[in-house]
């Protein structure tokens, strides 16, 4: 249960992480709404990799290297997964929300998320 609650804060921190980034670069203009969230799930990856490493997992039997391409490998499927359901709420529904595009992208990989991580970056060894 303990492992749960760490990867749901770790996912909220992400969120807001997300969103946050993802605010700034559209309220200043910077982006487009594609090209930011980019930005925005990279950098909610990085949170959640270093909060779900120290808190929810720990470190796993493999190196640093390792580890880390193994947490990419399954953060970028599941960053696919959450940027395609975010990219198909702009495109098909005109004049939708990139905020709530967002909740609805992120709901979408978290489960694809915690079972990744949980067995194939922080898993027991073989």
């Amino acid at each position: 249960m303990r492992r749960i609650q760490f990867f749901l804060f770790a996912g909220a921190v992400g969120f807001a992480v997300d969103v946050g980034v993802l605010w700034l670069l559209l309220r200043f203009e910077l982006l487009d709404p594609f090209s930011a969230r980019v930005l925005a799930i990279a950098s909610a990856m990085l949170c959640t990799y270093l909060i779900n490493r120290t808190f929810t997992f720990g470190a796993s039997h493999r190196r640093v290297s390792v580890e880390g391409a193994r947490y990419g490998g399954v953060g970028i499927a599941s960053a696919l997964i959450n940027y395609v359901v975010y990219s198909a709420c702009l495109i098909v529904l005109k004049d939708f929300s990139p905020y709530l595009a967002v909740v609805l992208g992120s709901g979408s990989a978290t489960v694809f998320s915690y079972l990744g991580y949980s067995r194939f970056v922080f898993g027991p060894r073989p």
